[in-house]
């Protein structure tokens, strides 16, 4: 069976400042991963080699079997499109539209098409259908939330990076992404890898990778 994410021997480094050297792990189809440690760590270099908005300097990272290294930045964007759903710290919807048009806009750019279908069923498992036809600026935090992981996972990626989604929420509202984020990766049939600094998530995934205890061992 092939990996949804293979990452061998990966290094990175700015300067005379190593990030990361010679990472190495997979994570197969069905099983979530946690990158865990605190600022400064790599968790944000890691998921951006992993994305293919940097490029390392040496290894190799397959998504789904494609390779994401030793690709052009063009061939990048093209699997990152088709296999990757990312939730950033930020929202990322376009303000001037429905939510149902981000999602139609993202349908649009990862696969060339677009379809409604799955749209309102993917907001109905979010809760949020009622808002399909909401600006983001008119939804609350949480429905915020909702359509930012619906956007990442619209597409029906391979693989969703999420950065930081619970580190500034409370116990209870942690716990709720944290619980949404699996019950829709599930019923999207996508594996999960979530870089935090959060240990409340080790609950809900308890395979991890601690990015600075293995820094030391190095």
């Amino acid at each position: 069976m092939t990996a949804v994410l293979d990452v061998s021997a990966i290094s990175k480094a700015y300067g005379s400042d190593r990030i990361l050297s010679d990472l190495s792990f997979s994570v197969e189809p069905g099983e979530h991963l946690l990158l865990l440690g605190p600022s400064g760590s790599g968790k944000s270099t890691l998921i951006n080699l992993v994305t293919g908005l940097l490029t390392p300097d040496s290894g190799e990272i397959r998504i789904g079997g494609e390779a994401m290294t030793g690709i052009d930045g063009a061939a990048r964007d093209d699997l990152r499109r088709r296999r990757v759903g990312i939730i950033f710290q930020t929202l990322r919807l376009v303000s001037a539209l429905s939510i149902r048009n981000n999602l139609r806009m993202a349908q649009q750019l990862g696969s060339g098409r677009t379809d409604d279908a799955a749209i309102d069923q993917l907001l109905d498992i979010l809760g949020i259908a009622h808002r399909a036809d909401a600006k983001p600026r008119q939804l609350s935090h949480g429905q915020a939330q909702r359509a930012a992981i619906a956007r990442a996972l619209v597409g029906r990626p391979d693989l969703m990076v999420a950065d930081e989604p619970t580190s500034a929420l409370d116990d209870a509202n942690a716990q709720r992404i944290a619980q949404l984020l699996i019950d829709t990766a599930r019923a999207q049939g996508t594996t999960l890898l979530i870089a935090t600094h959060d240990q409340r998530l080790r609950q809900f995934i308890p395979r991890s990778l601690d990015l600075a205890t293995m820094a030391e061992a190095a």
